[in-house]
């Protein structure tokens, strides 16, 4: 793979266009087996026409890797119009070059270590509080409350709201995100219009939190408190403007890729009670223990379980980028101008590098694992210099969760409800999980 001056001698892709203007876009909207079809036709490669653009679909560790370590150089990060003008043009999201470098820098500091380990304590009091009440529910439908939970954790530790999801900003939140993924049309009625007043509410309430916390005294140990206090080589920080995207974003990331990650987790482990069984002999140790970061670590075959259940239901799908220069991938052109969609979900299905691919396995994670000899085979959250900024408090979250639902709670499939998997915007069954929930009497 290079960007050779012989790439304009190479032939494109495989594939096609499809109708003059609208491309495949029907085919794309309609299909949710579309790409897995063209993938058996053409293999880990493919060109399209989504929205009026020509579109390249790849999968593969070497071809994603060169896709994310050239960032800036042959492609930049690239969303669909109606995302862009949701999260906002200050997003780390839509950022470029410099800037985005600077700006992840910042953000990076309510993700470090110290300021992970002061969030422990907040995710274990709201995951106790939810697991109580789905026991009092007995028979739940379990993914709207996780996404609830989610909203939670986000609210409370990005600007210090409690149960943001039962609060006006909760319904924002949950009208603005239904648009990120829209056709940009904001005439009156549309989904997309509803969203972007919903973005307006909820910038306007995160700039009055955000105003009211720089007056005080003690700025606060969440991270809004740590992003106001954040500062860069020249001393510079975040602008109130600034941090209204930012907060929302994070917010954003914060929400609907966890409700994904932990819904699979629950499924996956209702369908594999060996698994589960092995998950509750180690936690047998950690029982009566207030949380820390240290027995996080220890959990090793959780570890296992919940990087599985990312291989198997990744809950991003994959990235767009702009193709800014022509290069070479697998010996095929990929012209300036063109769009790029890079597969995560296919990528963890080579069995190359997992035997077996479909089969739930935690055991394929252990220290003689494959992924670590084929670097970018494993990308739940993306790599390079783009990777997923908020990737550690996304795992602190999912293993404190895990560790102590199947400590103390069983759960059992309600029958015939259909499990099948809904894939936009994120991965979830179609019946929303419908489940049989109690406390472990032994």
């Amino acid at each position: 793979m290079t960007s050779s001056h012989t790439a304009a001698s190479l032939p494109l892709p495989p594939g096609r266009s499809g109708l003059p203007a609208i491309g495949e876009t029907i085919r794309f909207l309609k299909d949710p087996d579309f790409a897995n079809k063209r993938h058996k036709q053409y293999g880990n490669i493919f060109r399209t026409n989504l929205f009026g653009k020509s579109t390249i679909y790849l999968a593969g560790a070497d071809a994603i890797r060169f896709l994310l370590l050239h960032e800036n150089q042959y492609f930049v990060t690239s969303w669909p119009d109606s995302t862009k003008a949701l999260l906002g043009s200050a997003a780390l999201s839509v950022q470029q070059g410099g800037i985005h470098q600077q700006r992840r820098k910042l953000l990076a500091q309510a993700f470090q270590p110290r300021a992970l380990a002061s969030y422990i304590p907040t995710i274990v009091d709201l995951t106790h509080s939810y697991l109580d009440r789905w026991e009092q529910k007995e028979t739940l439908t379990w993914y709207p409350e996780l996404r609830n939970y989610t909203l939670d954790v986000a609210c409370q530790l990005l600007i210090g709201i409690s149960s943001g999801s039962q609060t006006a900003f909760g319904q924002w939140f949950d009208t603005w995100t239904q648009g990120i993924f829209s056709l940009p049309l904001s005439l009156p009625g549309t989904q997309f219009s509803r969203s972007l007043r919903s973005r307006k509410l909820l910038l306007n309430e995160i700039e009055r939190i955000v105003r009211e916390r720089q007056q005080q005294e003690d700025l606060g140990q969440d991270s809004l408190g740590l992003l106001i206090r954040a500062r860069d080589e020249e001393g510079n920080g975040l602008s109130v403007d600034e941090l209204k995207d930012q907060v929302l974003t994070l917010l954003f990331a914060g929400h609907e890729t966890l409700t994904s990650a932990i819904a699979s987790f629950c499924l996956l482990m209702a369908q594999h009670p060996k698994v589960l069984s092995q998950l509750r002999a180690e936690q047998e140790r950690f029982q009566h223990t207030t949380l820390t970061l240290e027995d996080l670590k220890q959990m090793e075959y959780l570890e296992q379980v919940l990087k599985e259940v990312l291989r198997i239901l990744p809950p991003v799908g994959g990235g767009f980028r702009e193709v800014i220069q022509e290069c070479e991938i697998n010996g095929y052109r990929i012209p300036k101008g063109w769009s790029v969609l890079y597969q995560i979900g296919r990528t963890h299905q080579d069995s190359s590098v997992y035997p077996n691919p479909h089969q739930f396995d935690p055991e394929r994670f252990d220290e003689n694992r494959a992924d670590k000899t084929q670097p970018f085979s494993y990308v739940p959250f993306g790599g390079g210099i783009r990777e997923c900024i908020g990737k550690e408090f996304a795992r602190l979250e999912m293993k404190i969760f895990a560790a102590l639902l199947v400590q103390q709670y069983e759960w059992d499939l309600v029958p015939d409800q259909d499990l099948d998997f809904e894939m936009i915007p994120t991965p979830r069954p179609r019946d929303e999980l419908k489940v049989h929930f109690r406390r472990r009497t032994s």
